[in-house]
């Protein structure tokens, strides 16, 4: 009986220190990201650790990672490791996180408040889904759950080599800029322009962006956050509500929102023509997306918001798929 007792006191110090073990472990991963909180010039600005490092008021809201967890991206992205998609086990949710570190502390995803970071993810995620899907008509789950399929251009018609740029942008031998990312880039001239944005040599080697998801993303999220021309808004600013029309704007349809995103990204090739095909598929991707992520659709906006359909373009016959 001594003995058996024994036992079970000794299973039971066992299982006390492993419970203690776990809870330790936990808050120790806890407080590796605490929320550390000052006051800069009377405005409160937060450090969130490495999803949204750096002191910013944008880190004082809920980050991406609070309201958009692995299941959800799963969800939104379900048959991109299907055996028929051409980017198997490419793209992952701790890609996108990661890329999207980097923006969090400039108001990515960070923007206002949950809702508002749930419809920028949902806006954000729609033009990617859109631009990487082999979905169609009747395939397994829908065309719209295919997202993410691709990771470059299957079959290049052209090495995108553009001497107009050779002294600023030239090509380098051997190199190929055809589309590749979860934005497709494009053209000499835009791999140089990401490449030094994000400050990695993507002249000379166009490929790493379909030999890494995380900088993939990172350049889809740089094109978001950052104005194609220095005298148009950002796709992220017209989004949010950052950005506030000229009288031309409004003469020309442009409101703040959904349908203008795609103005700045895509110009006359898919707005001012009516519900063509390229912009309903963008439009679609966005509007499952915020079902999925239990947003709901009809904070999509409008029609006139939601769409590009009457809207004069920003930049007419841009030479790139995706600028």
């Amino acid at each position: 009986m001594c003995f058996l007792q024994a036992r079970m006191e000794a299973k039971l110090w066992v299982l006390v220190v492993v419970l203690a073990i776990a809870v330790v472990s936990f808050a120790d991963a806890d407080s590796t990201t605490p929320k550390l909180v000052k006051t800069v010039k009377g405005k409160k600005v937060c450090d969130r650790g490495w999803e949204c490092k750096g002191w910013s008021q944008f880190c004082c809201n809920e980050t991406i990672s609070d309201y958009f967890q692995t299941y959800q991206f799963e969800n939104l992205f379900s048959k991109r490791n299907s055996p028929v998609a051409h980017a198997v086990g490419y793209w992952d949710y701790k890609s996108f996180i990661t890329a999207a570190a980097v923006y969090q502390p400039h108001g990515f995803g960070t923007t206002g408040g949950k809702l508002m970071g749930m419809k920028e993810i949902s806006a954000f995620l729609g033009h990617v889904g859109s631009k990487t899907t082999c979905g169609y008509g009747v395939a397994t789950g829908g065309p719209l759950a295919w997202g993410l399929c691709y990771n470059k251009e299957m079959s290049p018609s052209q090495s995108y080599c553009d001497d107009y740029f050779k002294y600023t942008y030239p090509c380098a031998p051997g190199a190929e800029y055809y589309g590749r990312g979860a934005l497709p880039i494009y053209w000499n001239y835009n791999y140089g322009a990401t490449g030094e944005a994000l400050k990695v040599d993507l002249l000379n080697h166009p490929e790493y962006i379909e030999q890494n998801a995380t900088l993939a993303f990172q350049a889809a999220i740089w094109r978001w956050m950052t104005p194609v021309k220095k005298s148009q808004p950002s796709a992220h600013d017209v989004f949010v509500g950052n950005w506030k029309p000229t009288k031309n704007d409004t003469l020309a349809k442009r409101t703040p929102g959904f349908g203008t995103t795609m103005n700045l990204l895509y110009g006359d090739q898919v707005c001012g023509q009516g519900d063509v095909d390229g912009m309903n598929s963008i439009v679609s991707h966005f509007l499952y997306y915020l079902d999925l992520l239990g947003v709901g659709r009809e904070e999509a906006g409008p029609h006139e918001v939601l769409t590009c359909a009457e809207q004069k373009p920003f930049n007419s016959a841009p030479t790139t798929a995706s600028s």
